[in-house]
């Protein structure tokens, strides 16, 4: 378990290398909504997502042996590890799944790491990662469930709470849980933490619903970046005492939210990214009268090809 000392400790080590991400303040009527709303534009960090947070906490956090670093991913992750490791002096080997989706895969090559592709199932990208650290000593950075990473995205609660001291609920998309557990552990139920998973990509939801260890097939839209397999079982200890409610939006629901951030500020999320902002589009969280909601927009890696012209990608799960 983890708590707001290792948040803080995280924060010092990891300040010299990421963003302090804005903040926008979105007025009433904006998005088609009665209340305005505050967005945390995180998409806007280093590598386009939350996730070099996590990956320069566990770098900066642990010894790295000569051989690197090593992770699975097949998007956020990855390149956040590419990163990391990159700025920080160390070879890194990514492994990712022979279908995921070539942009991401060669941002990750464009940040310096090796990428080895192994083809099947995302688990087989796990053990090809397993099989490589056990063999060599490279040090793993899991995504979601490592207290270093864990910690390293808790520094996002740390600043929100900073930039936007009067929230009442926060809405945090959900994939393994890193990212929404370690807000959770910085907030300690200060405010109101609402999870939002998408119908393909809802590990939390299954495992609130039948326990800890269920397991699903991501599927969908968001699955190249909130395709976790399970919910961690470090943020899982966090989360089931501290998340007020567990959202689940449809595909069709993310791409209108998408839309309606794009006609209102011009900005471009991918569809894991704008997760949390389509509960609020959508109308699964109506907010009540006088509360003070935000909203984390938590990844921005995408070909905004396919949003431009009106269609949507085909998606594999991770």
């Amino acid at each position: 378990m983890i708590g707001p000392t290792d948040i803080a400790d995280a924060h010092t080590r990891i300040k010299p290398h990421v963003r302090r991400t804005p903040v926008l303040e979105l007025e009433a009527g904006a998005l088609g909504l009665g209340h305005p709303l505050v967005l945390k534009l995180e998409q806007l960090q280093v590598t386009g997502s939350f996730k070099a947070r996590g990956a320069f906490n566990a770098l900066l956090a642990r010894p790295v042996p000569s051989v690197g670093v090593a992770a699975a991913s097949g998007g956020n992750h990855g390149a956040a590890v590419a990163f990391a490791a990159r700025a920080l002096g160390h070879p890194a080997r990514i492994f990712v799944p022979d279908w995921a989706d070539p942009v991401k895969a060669e941002r990750i090559r464009g940040f310096g790491a090796e990428v080895v592709a192994v083809p099947g199932s995302f688990e087989k990208t796990l053990a090809a990662l397993e099989a490589f650290v056990a063999e060599t000593g490279a040090l793993a950075v899991h995504p979601f469930d490592q207290p270093e990473t864990l910690a390293g995205q808790g520094t996002l609660g740390r600043e929100i709470e900073e930039q936007c001291p009067g929230l009442d609920t926060l809405l945090v998309s959900v994939g393994g849980g890193g990212l929404i557990g370690g807000i959770a552990a910085w907030y300690d139920r200060r405010i109101r933490i609402v999870a939002v998973e998408t119908r393909g990509t809802a590990t939390l939801a299954a495992a609130l619903a039948t326990g800890p260890d269920a397991v699903i097939a991501p599927e969908g839209l968001a699955a190249g970046s909130l395709g976790a397999p399970r919910i961690g079982a470090l943020p899982y200890a966090i989360l089931a005492a501290r998340v007020a409610a567990a959202l689940v939006v449809s595909d069709a629901e993310l791409v209108d939210a998408q839309r309606r951030l794009w006609e209102a500020a011009r900005i471009f999320a991918e569809p894991g990214g704008v997760t949390a902002l389509a509960a609020l589009t959508s109308g699964r969280y109506r907010a009540a009268p006088g509360e003070r909601v935000g909203v984390l927009v938590c990844g921005g890696n995408a070909d905004p090809g396919w949003f431009v012209a009106g269609g949507a990608p085909e998606s594999r799960s991770e």
